[in-house]
């Protein structure tokens, strides 16, 4: 008998979209995975990423059973092996060592309410060894928080209100889908879309005008815009002489340029620099929307701030439909108290863009083990060479994940879990103001267990059992405490998504949570730090975001052969590589066989690829990236890394 059953769910990918998803199972079985209509916002829509899910949930490559790994290799073993061994090393390594000895990376991958549970195990455990800084956002939102006091972006709905839009690094094609609506509408009522990005991705196909600035400059083309409009005296100077601070000495620095000078640094034209200017003049409200590629320079934070000031100087600060938009509080709907922060004295944190290295330098105590969730570090954090020498480093090492990926080859013990498909949670977004349900649409794959109920059977094996171990019902009632202070109750929240009361359109009672309560200026500025060159490296490398994948959530089976990289023909020329055939790239870090591909819209600057391909596939591009860290919001400037191609002399 056919019994086909549809599941009303939410996407918990590493995505600012976070979609709500129609699951249908027949006989129990996953056949369809499409956008949910009844989702306010995604209304529908869901990235082809998503119904290609269904072959990542019923993969051959899936890790399915508890495995260990020892001197001969991996053995599928029983849960209670796989946790009693956990639990033993964790007890051992407490005793002689103290709890500081073990690392707890927790990653993007997936971010839902009762995932704030794994960190509440360690902080029962006495607080572990746990991560700062980010792969991804930081340093654009700490940026924001200097000019705004806290970074509020508009709802993506008050973009019906704008009159134009600033895609600045933002490809919602690829990676925020829901955004094309609201673009296509403000086009038909005849507004503008500007595209500002080094590389010409898909949303170029949205844009009424594409600017392509040499990677890092954004806060020269942001300046150059500004001067424009002092120039044509279209400044909103109540906004500036009533509820800004800073705002002279930051015209100082403007006036220190040319708008010429300002166009020529970031390798874009005047009448580039002109057409921004006249859209914020006379197609407002303007939005402006950062992407996060944005913030992978050390001194991104110049940039972010330029653009911040250039809202504010046009009048777009504070107003319906305009605003400088970078992410939402993707824990805001979660009683952050069941990270169990304030259990005990304050421990140890070691640097995401150096994780590498700040294990290798961890002293008193020196990282005894490692226990990976919701993350691939080896592959996507910085200098891979440097990572997997740091996980060796450690003793022991536990990875709970889908697939044996970079990360899953180094470690001991490997925890299967399951994906948002088989499990019940709540799900907040990155990318937009509602919650969603997380809902089971099939049992779990083969021996697969949530995270939850990993870290619930291992809490069994110690002393705090009593205080961990309850009903993920439970659980996600106290979790979600800001929902139903909110007016949603659990019943109501797993019948559809709901949107936590935030504004429309942030400051707009022109009050900011700064220290002056006013909007605060960009007052220091260091050119150098955007100009720098390197003869011997020429090109930056850019590793975009994939248009077919999310980060390294991918198998094998999905990899080329030979990672591509896309570079300009004159600049291929130069290098003496052809299109089609495999050169290496290079790097002061490392080197990576590649297949390249010639492409007429790449910079002559940069060299593109996309992100998360894996090590063991001979991919892996973080092996030619360094770790370093940024100048503001300990973020990862990926894109400082400088790269030369070279022709292979063996093909």
């Amino acid at each position: 008998m056919d019994n086909t059953v549809k599941v009303i769910t939410t996407c918990t990918r590493d995505c600012p979209n976070t979609c709500g998803l129609a699951a249908e199972v027949r006989n129990g079985r996953l056949v369809k995975l499409t956008g949910s209509p009844e989702h306010p916002l995604t209304r529908g829509a869901a990235c082809h990423k998503t119904s290609k899910y269904i072959e990542r949930v019923y993969s051959r490559e899936r890790i399915t059973s508890p495995m260990v790994r020892d001197s001969s290799g991996w053995h599928k073993v029983s849960w209670d092996y796989a946790l009693d061994l956990t639990a033993q090393k964790i007890k051992d390594i407490c005793e002689k060592d103290g709890p500081e000895a073990i690392l707890y990376y927790q990653g993007y991958g997936e971010r839902t309410a009762l995932k704030l549970l794994n960190k509440y195990f360690f902080n029962l455990l006495g607080g572990v060894t746990t991560l700062r800084g980010s792969l991804c956002g930081g340093t654009g939102q700490a940026s924001q928080n200097m000019d705004l006091g806290v970074r509020i972006s508009h709802d993506p709905f008050d973009h019906y209100n704008s009159g134009s839009m600033i895609l600045w690094a933002r490809n919602p094609v690829t990676t925020n889908i829901s955004l094309v609506p609201i673009i296509k509408d403000i086009k038909k009522r005849g507004g503008r879309i500007i595209l500002i990005d080094p590389c010409k991705t898909k949303s170029a196909a949205l844009a009424d005008y594409y600017i392509s600035p040499a990677p890092g400059t954004d806060a020269f083309v942001a300046m150059a815009a500004a001067k424009i409009i002092y120039d044509n005296n279209g400044q909103d100077n109540e906004f500036l002489e009533n509820h800004s601070n800073g705002v002279s000495v930051y015209k100082k620095i403007l006036d220190s340029y040319t708008v010429d000078e300002l166009c020529r640094l970031s390798g874009v034209k005047r009448e580039d620099a002109q057409y921004i200017a006249d859209t914020l003049a006379e197609h407002s409200p303007t939005s402006i929307l950062l992407g996060w590629g944005l913030h992978r320079h050390r001194d991104a934070h110049y940039s972010i701030r330029a653009i911040d000031a250039l809202s504010a100087i046009s009048g777009n600060i504070g107003v319906k439909g305009g605003g400088v938009s970078q992410g939402f509080e993707e824990y805001g709907p979660y009683d952050q108290k069941y990270w169990g922060d304030d259990l005990n004295p304050e421990r140890r944190t070691l640097l995401m863009p150096c994780i590498g290295d700040e294990i290798l330098n961890a002293e008193n105590p020196e990282i005894k083990m490692i226990f990976v969730t919701a993350a691939n570090p080896v592959c996507m954090a910085p200098n891979s060479k440097k990572v997997t020498e740091a996980f060796n480093k450690a003793g022991f090492k536990v990875y709970s994940g889908h697939f044996m990926d970079d990360t899953a080859e180094l470690a001991d013990v490997f925890l299967p879990a399951t994906t948002f498909l088989e499990e019940d949670d709540v799900m907040a977004s990155y990318g937009h103001n509602y919650v969603g349900p997380v809902k089971r649409a099939i049992d779990p794959v083969g021996e697969c267990r949530s995270e939850f109920m990993i870290f619930y059977e291992l809490a069994k094996r110690f002393p705090f059992k009593e205080k961990f171990c309850r009903s993920a019902e439970e659980w996600l009632y106290d979790i979600c405490a800001p929902v139903r202070d909110a007016g949603c109750s659990m019943e109501e929240l797993f019948k559809g998504p709901f949107r936590m009361s935030e504004p429309m359109s942030p400051y707009t009672d022109k009050k900011f949570p700064t220290e002056s309560g006013k909007f605060e200026f960009m007052t220091e500025f260091d050119e150098s730090c955007l100009t720098s060159g390197d003869a011997e490296y020429p090109y930056f490398l850019l590793t975009v975001a994939s248009h077919d994948h999310i980060c390294s959530e991918l198998t094998m089976a999905d990899h080329t052969i030979l990672p591509e990289v896309s570079i300009h023909p004159g600049e291929a020329l130069k290098a003496g590589v052809n299109d089609g055939l495999p050169a290496m790239l290079e790097s002061p870090a490392g080197s990576v066989k590649v297949m390249v591909r010639l492409d007429n819209d790449v910079r002559k600057d940069c060299i593109l690829s996309v992100r998360g391909g894996w090590i063991k596939a001979g991919h892996g591009l973080n092996r030619l990236t360094g770790d370093i860290v940024s100048s503001v919001g300990d973020g990862t400037p990926y894109y400082g890394t400088r790269v030369k191609l070279v022709k292979c002399q063996i093909i």
